[in-house]
């Protein structure tokens, strides 16, 4: 019988992804309804340290792969190894980050299992029966639709990084490290990594900000929102409207096609609250927004709204922080 939720806990270099580190905390609340364990899935090559944090952050039990073969991401690798593992131990749930990776992986094992995959939630919740209600934009984001898999199992969901928040490490917790040995059916191996070239980004990720200026369609000049970034010590984010019209880099933009954000305050500048929008910053704790609409969509996140032109607002809050 099927039992227990897991984690597939990504790592990159060696180093834990915080997005697994989400997603486990995600799984101990759906756990703690269900009386199931929280399993991690680490899988990589020279990540046998790395066990002992995910049960820091949450795991009961960890199945580990440490193989030459998971050196670099490869599809059929990592398919191969989780496969296996799958069909040994027979989880009800499975959470994957949708990342490159998360989105790669998830579907070419939803196929070989032979059940359902609900992408990008942004809300999970389980009954005492163990059944997933995985949340999700739907329509172009114009409304959210609940998907359950009652027929078959494990259930499987991708979760996009920052909905889900991580649990506060524990090194006194105790848990069960089971190594587990791949049978590898390396014909199947099509593809080799010859090398791994970074790109080398200058953008602060808005995703580990503690305040956000995001800034909208309203806002003419963007000059004043870095300005006030600096002097609130954040980081400037992006409506898709600033990404697509060439003024913003596509890893400052906060929505649905975008990234998901959960700042201790987002301040909003001319950012109307389309439901895309709001898909990635409506977890914030405080929410600022200011626009010349006094119906706009972003007043009913808000916690504080201004009807002002965001420009002027911004000018009035850059001199109030000279005069300090």
């Amino acid at each position: 019988m099927s039992k227990n939720i897991w984690v597939f806990c990504e790592q990159r270099d060696g180093e834990l992804q915080p997005v697994a580190l989400e997603l486990l905390g995600a799984a101990r609340e759906l756990a703690a309804k269900t009386g199931e364990k929280v399993g991690a899935l680490l899988l990589g090559s020279g990540v046998t340290e790395k066990a002992k944090e995910l049960i820091a952050y949450g795991a009961d039990e960890v199945y580990l792969v440490d193989d030459e073969a998971l050196t670099h991401y490869t599809t059929e690798a990592y398919a191969q190894a989780v496969y296996q593992i799958v069909k040994a131990y027979e989880p009800s749930s499975m959470l994957f980050g949708a990342t490159s990776i998360g989105r790669d992986l998830a579907p070419r094992l939803s196929a070989r299992l032979r059940t359902g995959l609900t992408a990008d939630c942004t809300k999970l919740e389980n009954d005492e029966e163990g059944n997933l209600f995985m949340t999700r934009p739907a329509f172009g984001g114009n409304l959210f639709a609940t998907i359950i898999c009652p027929g078959s199992r494990p259930q499987m969901s991708t979760v996009r990084p920052g909905v889900m928040q991580k649990l506060e490490r524990d090194d006194s917790r105790t848990g069960e490290i089971i190594p587990v040995n791949v049978l590898w059916d390396a014909g199947k191996f099509a593809v080799k990594v010859i090398e791994e070239v970074k790109e080398t980004q200058n953008v602060e990720k808005i995703e580990d900000a503690k305040l956000l200026v995001s800034c909208g369609r309203g806002v003419k000049n963007l000059e004043p929102a870095f300005t006030l970034a600096k002097g609130l010590g954040g980081t400037v984010s992006s409506s898709r409207a600033l990404v697509d019209a060439g003024l913003m880099e596509q890893a400052r933009q906060v929505g649905q096609t975008g990234k998901t954000v959960r700042p201790q305050a987002y301040l909003a500048f001319g950012i109307s609250g389309a439901i895309q929008h709001l898909a990635g910053m409506e977890e914030s704790e405080f929410i600022v927004a200011v626009n010349t609409d006094k119906g706009a969509p972003i007043f009913k996140v808000a916690n504080l709204g201004i009807v002002a032109d965001a420009g002027a607002v911004m000018k009035e809050l850059n001199k109030l922080l000279e005069k300090e």
